[in-house]
């Protein structure tokens, strides 16, 4: 009984005494990975803005006001990861690491196919958020939206719109889209198109919708307003009528006062009016049938 009891002491002494020198000879690496790791935690601050300075050398024009703090975070973030997998492979665990990260292969393949649009949307914002494109309070157009921004958030955009409804924008339309900033333009054009039967005085009915134009309160550059001929469709001329409005000017009263004031033009000249067949806002950019004329 007495052998018994004498062999299992023994064979815990083994272990305990194995697990001791494997301690003892991992110590040093421990020891050396944690000083390495304390080394990039305390330091990824300033390694994190001496990167930041760098990119700007090498980027200037990323250089934008706001960007900064988001542009450290991330740079000490990926600082903090390289510490970590340098820590771990000084202390042999770089390869349970990895052997753990093989294992979720295909979970982060399951979760990367059902959660796309949710990772789309959520880097889609941090992008957004470092490009600066657009800040809260600025007037955007996206798609058929058009509205304030209200708030720039990880997954949506909110806006409010014209008619005082709530758009929320995935950032990932945002991102992959083309979009329109007209805050970042100190002034907007207004682009009026009118169809008018091709047998009336067509010369009159131009020179009446610019005089009506240049007589706007709130029409500013009054040298560059114009009435042209677009189109002739189906016995119909497409007049285009282009004014820039005044900063601070009121937009939608603006449009209402020139569509009205043509409209009364037009009536006093006898000239028919068939329709308007749309009404646009623009910063200067050149229009599609602009184009095909050059």
């Amino acid at each position: 009984m007495q052998n018994i009891e004498h062999s299992y002491i023994d064979v815990v002494y083994r272990v305990l005494e194995s697990w001791y020198m494997k301690f003892a000879e991992l110590t040093p690496k421990l020891i050396v990975g944690i000083l390495v790791f304390s080394f990039f935690l305390i330091t990824s601050k300033y390694l994190s803005i001496g990167a930041v300075k760098l990119f700007h050398k090498f980027f200037p024009k990323s250089k934008k006001e706001g960007s900064l703090v988001t542009l450290i975070g991330v740079f000490r973030f990926l600082i903090m990861m390289m510490g970590s997998f340098i820590a771990l492979e000084i202390m042999g665990f770089s390869g349970f690491l990895w052997k753990f990260i093989g294992s979720l292969g295909v979970a982060g393949v399951i979760a990367g196919v059902a959660l796309k649009d949710l990772v789309s949307s959520i880097f889609s914002g941090m992008l957004i958020g470092i490009d600066k494109a657009f800040k809260v309070g600025d007037y955007i157009t996206i798609g058929n939206h058009s509205g304030t921004v209200q708030e720039i958030g990880f997954l949506t955009t909110k806006l409010i719109t014209d008619d005082g409804k709530k758009a929320y924008i995935p950032n990932q339309v945002i991102f992959n889209a083309p979009f329109y900033n007209i805050t970042a333009s100190p002034q907007r054009r207004i682009i009026l198109n009118f169809e008018i039967p091709a047998d009336e005085d067509i010369t009159k009915a131009q020179k009446g919708m610019l005089d009506v134009i240049k007589n706007l309160d709130s029409v500013d550059r009054l040298d560059t307003s114009e009435v042209i001929f677009t189109d002739l469709k189906q016995g119909n001329f497409n007049l285009q009528a282009k004014f820039w409005m005044k900063v601070g000017a009121n937009m939608v009263q603006l449009k209402s006062e020139a569509y009205l004031k043509i409209k009364q033009r037009l009536d006093a000249d006898n000239i028919q009016l068939v329709t308007p067949t749309s009404i646009s806002i623009t910063n200067g950019e050149p229009l599609p049938s602009e184009h095909q004329d050059k």
